[in-house]
């Protein structure tokens, strides 16, 4: 898998991803499918903020992303990030997510970053297996903080933390 920069022209592979998520799983608590035009703005904002994205891709098919951003807009929190990664629905238990979390904590620029938190779904192994091999570990459970298909969902946030 060759991982790049995200450029405009990727929104549309990265909204197929998503989309799928958004209707067919409580992974993301979005409701409402994202256009290409609206992922568009959404890349210009985060990389013109500056933040970290990514697209992995093979055979010129993108088959995953992540991106970091913002956790909390309180200055206080500025060497904390979010970390929002996944995974083509066909594209997940091959290694290709260990793949983009290895990318992203080599090119993790540690003079910017003290603290990474992970907001995931409860229950999701996957995500939580693959968080926890980077050496993220449980903070918080959230019990019914997001409804979703008719009924409440669980969120846990997973923290990673760099030496000063």
């Amino acid at each position: 898998m060759e991982i790049r920069k995200v450029t405009l022209e990727d929104a549309a592979g990265i909204s197929e991803i998503y989309n799928y998520y958004i209707e067919n799983t409580a992974i993301t608590f979005e409701t409402e499918p994202v256009s290409v035009e609206e992922m568009e703005q959404r890349i210009r904002k985060l990389t013109g903020a500056g933040f970290p994205y990514y697209v992995g891709v093979i055979d010129h098919k993108i088959v995953g992303y992540y991106y970091l951003h913002e956790w909390n807009y309180r200055c206080a929190y500025s060497m904390t990030q979010e970390v929002t990664i996944y995974l083509h629905k066909d594209q997940t238990g091959k290694g290709l997510g260990s793949m983009l979390f290895d990318h992203l904590l080599q090119n993790l620029d540690r003079t910017k970053t003290h603290a990474l938190i992970a907001g995931i779904y409860i229950p999701n192994d996957e995500s939580v297996r693959l968080h926890e091999k980077f050496g993220f570990q449980q903070v918080s459970f959230m019990k019914e903080i997001g409804w979703k298909f008719d009924q409440w969902r669980d969120v846990g946030h997973w923290q990673l933390l760099f030496p000063s």
